[in-house]
């Protein structure tokens, strides 16, 4: 069945830096636009970016633009997330996702804690 597997989040400090990982099975990766989500406490899950099949075309929240950077590998079936310059209001779980299979269930996210 379709999975979504992210890693790489952890604690960090404002101004740092993490890279997020998703490893995606179960679909032919290559061929859907992957994206990735965040949950902040007490708020609703919202796109941070995405990445067309082939890597062309890349989108981003406002809020994150110019500091974070979607990337894939579609060898290794990974998506991933650059994210720099991180502020405290980027605390979140973040969560990957190809926004077409509507279907397929939510990973477990990766915690995000940007403080000092």
């Amino acid at each position: 069945q379709v999975q979504f597997v992210e890693s790489g989040g952890g604690l960090v400090q404002p101004g740092g830096s993490l890279r997020l990982s998703c490893a995606a099975s179960g679909f032919t990766f290559s061929v859907f636009t992957m994206s990735w989500y965040r949950r902040a406490p007490g708020k609703e899950r919202e796109l941070v970016a995405d990445i067309s099949s082939i890597g062309g075309s890349t989108n981003y929240a406002d809020s994150v633009k110019g500091r974070f950077f979607i990337s894939r590998d579609n060898a290794k079936n990974t998506v991933y997330l650059q994210m720099n310059s991180l502020k405290p209001e980027d605390t979140a779980v973040y969560y990957c996702r190809a926004p077409e299979l509507a279907f397929a269930s939510w990973g477990q996210g990766t915690q995000v804690t940007v403080s000092s």
